[in-house]
């Protein structure tokens, strides 16, 4: 077997330092090679047949050809949505994608952070919502900023709190279309699973909603309003707790998907029918509602597209101003909310759902 040529028969080869061949082949952060030494060297790597080391050419250039995406749960088919996206755009730059996730514990963020910039990521898209921890949140502004200073590149899927280019998903305006479509259904008793008190997208839904129930003149009940994890497991505890003390409720709205589909299964391990009993809607239309019966009402996120932006703006130009990209979400009416009163129905302007 031929040995393995290296870099110092490279620049033996041409008559160079190993630093100059290094610099003509690799790259160099800082560093340039006047162009008649450079063209000797590749031409001496050429008779040599000479395989340059993807690794060594990262490190002097101060970056690889990877982009970091630090989700909240893998497992979670919004977040694998939204790697899709990323995965695509990054393809389409000649970018792999290393993906890491928090477990939903934010404070992992931070740790995650300094990996991908000790492993020299290009960029790093860091997706999922946001929590009004002001000291998290300013430990993670550091953390970023320390990054880009070595020169990489961010953007975030959430709220606009840590002073870089973020894909902002308008969950308040969708949850109150939402509210008025359901309204316009015949709907009047409503309850909500809330997800976590400080997780800023679920209050950004919770109070979207209930500001599109007030304008109608519709109060939302705060005994309705069910505090619980956001995963699928939170929605069926939180329904459990609705179903012990549940009332008149007509509606239960789920502030994600996943959650709502917990919620389901909790209605049918109660005997509880949906819908007949007792309508259910959510907010995502993530892709494993294909598979679920009946199919459920939502607010339709376009996922793969938000992933696509936020690496488009992760890898742009640098900006002197964080950059927001307002993504829209659009009300999906389905089986799992059917019309109650349908004269109610036909004679209300404000619904505003489009059927699927």
């Amino acid at each position: 077997m031929a040995a393995t040529v290296t870099l110092s028969d490279v620049a033996r080869e041409a008559g160079v330092s190993l630093a100059t061949a290094s610099r003509a082949i690799n790259g160099s952060a800082n560093r340039t090679v006047r162009e008649d030494l450079r063209e000797r060297v590749l031409a001496a790597a050429a008779r040599l047949r000479y395989s340059p080391d993807a690794n060594a050419q990262a490190m002097a250039r101060g970056r690889t050809t990877s982009l970091g995406l630090v989700v909240h749960d893998i497992a979670d088919p919004y977040f694998s949505s939204i790697a899709a996206g990323v995965s695509a755009a990054a393809d389409r730059s000649g970018l792999a994608v290393t993906l890491a996730s928090t477990r939903h514990d934010q404070t992992r963020e931070r740790g995650l952070i300094e990996v991908l910039q000790r492993q020299r990521a290009r960029a790093i898209i860091i997706a999922g919502g946001r929590t009004d921890d002001d000291a998290l949140n300013a430990e993670l502004r550091r953390a970023l900023a320390d990054y880009r200073a070595g020169g990489g590149s961010a953007a975030l899927v959430g709220q606009p709190v840590l002073g870089i280019d973020t894909v902002v998903i308008d969950n308040a305006d969708g949850a109150a279309a939402l509210a008025r479509a359901l309204h316009g259904l015949g709907y009047r008793e409503f309850a909500v699973l809330a997800g976590p008190a400080g997780h800023l997208t679920a209050r950004e839904r919770l109070d979207g909603f209930r500001a599109g129930l007030a304008e109608l003149g519709v109060a939302l009940d705060p005994a309705n309003v069910i505090g619980c994890a956001f995963t699928r497991d939170g929605g069926y505890d939180g329904m459990q707790d609705l179903l012990r003390r549940r009332g008149s409720v007509e509606l239960v709205f789920a502030v994600n998907d996943v959650m709502a589909v917990g919620a389901m299964a909790a209605a049918r391990d109660a005997g509880v029918d949906v819908p007949g009993e007792l309508a259910v809607a959510g907010f995502d239309d993530i892709v494993t509602l294909r598979d679920v019966t009946p199919p459920l009402t939502t607010v339709r996120v376009p996922l793969v597209e938000v992933g696509v932006a936020a690496t488009e703006l992760a890898l742009a130009p640098p900006s002197d101003e964080p950059r927001l990209v307002h993504v829209e979400a659009t009300v999906v009416l389905r089986a799992s909310t059917p019309p109650r009163h349908p004269s109610d129905s036909a004679s209300n302007g404000h619904g505003a759902g489009s059927a699927s």
